[in-house]
C-alpha cells in the first residue's frame, strides 16, 4: 500500500509539530455532522439573532457521521505512519466541539495551552489532569474541520515548534508530569515561535504532536465555525529511549527536543 505522507511531511511533523491533511474525510460527512450539531446548539442556522453566545460547547458525539469522519482509510494510514501500526486506538467518538459564533465578546478561553491526557488527583477537574514526557494515553492532538474555516472564522492558533519546548519542560517532571494549569502557566515563558492558524475547507484535519501549544481566538467572520479536537489514544505509552525497533515520528520529536 502506497504511503500517504512523504518524508518531507514526516520531517515537518517532527520539527514543526503538525501536518495538514486536506480531504481527510468527505464534505458530505461534515454536512451530516453539522446538521446534528446545529440541533444541539439550540440555535437557528437561518437566524443569526439566535447566535447569542461566542462559543457553545458540545461533546462526545458517537453518531455514524462522526465516527466515519475519524476513521477514513487516509487517516488510518497516516496514524500508522506517525504512531506505528497497532499502537493507536481507532476513535469511537469525536470528542468535544467548541462551536464558535461571530461575536465581539471575549470568548474567555483563548489562552495558550497543551491538552492534558491522564487524570490527576481529582479526575472530575480537567484543570488537574496531567501531561508527562511520554504523553501517557495520548498519541496525537487532532483538529477536525467540520465547516470551512478562513482567517476570520476563529481558526485555532498553533505555535509552530512549541512541542519541542514543551517536551523540555515536561522531562524534569518525570512520570507524574505537570497539571494542565501548571503547564499552561509556564507557556508564556517559552521562546518566541511563529504562529499559524488551522484554516481549510470542511474535511480538513490537522494532526498535531500531543505537546503542541495551541489557542482559540474570537470569531471575526460571518458563519459559525464547527471544529472538533479529539485525541488519538495510545494503546501503550510512547517509547523515547531504549527502543529495539526504532522510533515513530511522534517519539522522534520528543527525542529531538531532549537532545538539545
Amino acid at each position: 500500500m502506497e504511503e500517504i505522507l512523504t518524508k518531507y511531511q514526516i520531517d515537518q511533523f517532527i520539527t514543526k509539530g503538525f501536518i495538514r491533511i486536506d480531504n481527510a474525510f468527505p464534505s458530505q460527512l461534515a454536512e451530516a455532522a453539522r446538521n446534528i450539531l446545529w440541533r444541539d446548539t439550540g440555535c437557528d442556522p437561518n437566524d443569526s439573532s439566535t447566535w447569542i453566545k461566542p462559543v457553545v460547547r458540545l461533546g462526545m458525539y458517537v453518531q455514524e457521521p462522526f465516527v466515519q469522519a475519524a476513521n477514513t482509510p487516509i487517516l488510518h494510514q497516516v496514524f500508522d505512519q506517525l504512531i506505528g501500526r497497532g499502537r493507536w486506538i481507532p476513535p469511537m467518538s469525536m470528542g468535544t466541539f467548541p462551536v464558535r459564533f461571530p461575536s465581539d465578546e471575549d470568548p474567555g478561553d483563548a489562552g495558550w495551552h497543551v491538552d492534558a491526557s491522564f487524570p490527576g488527583a481529582d479526575p472530575d477537574n480537567y484543570f488537574d489532569w496531567r501531561i508527562n514526557v511520554r504523553s501517557k494515553g495520548r498519541a496525537l492532538l487532532m483538529l477536525f474541520l467540520f465547516s470551512d474555516v478562513s482567517e476570520q472564522d476563529a481558526p485555532t492558533r498553533i505555535r509552530v515548534g512549541s512541542h519541542l519546548d514543551v517536551a523540555r519542560l515536561l522531562a524534569p517532571a518525570g512520570e507524574q508530569g505537570l497539571s494542565f494549569m501548571g503547564l499552561a502557566n509556564k507557556l508564556e515563558g517559552l521562546p518566541e515561535r511563529n504562529v499559524v492558524t488551522a484554516t481549510g475547507m470542511a474535511g480538513t484535519v490537522y494532526l498535531c504532536h500531543p505537546f503542541l501549544a495551541h489557542a482559540a481566538q474570537a470569531h471575526q467572520g460571518k458563519e459559525p465555525r464547527f471544529l472538533a479536537q479529539p485525541p488519538l489514544l495510545l494503546r501503550n505509552e510512547l517509547t523515547i529511549e531504549g527502543a529495539k525497533d526504532g522510533y515513530a515520528p511522534v517519539e522522534k520529536a520528543i527525542r529531538l527536543a531532549l537532545e538539545r
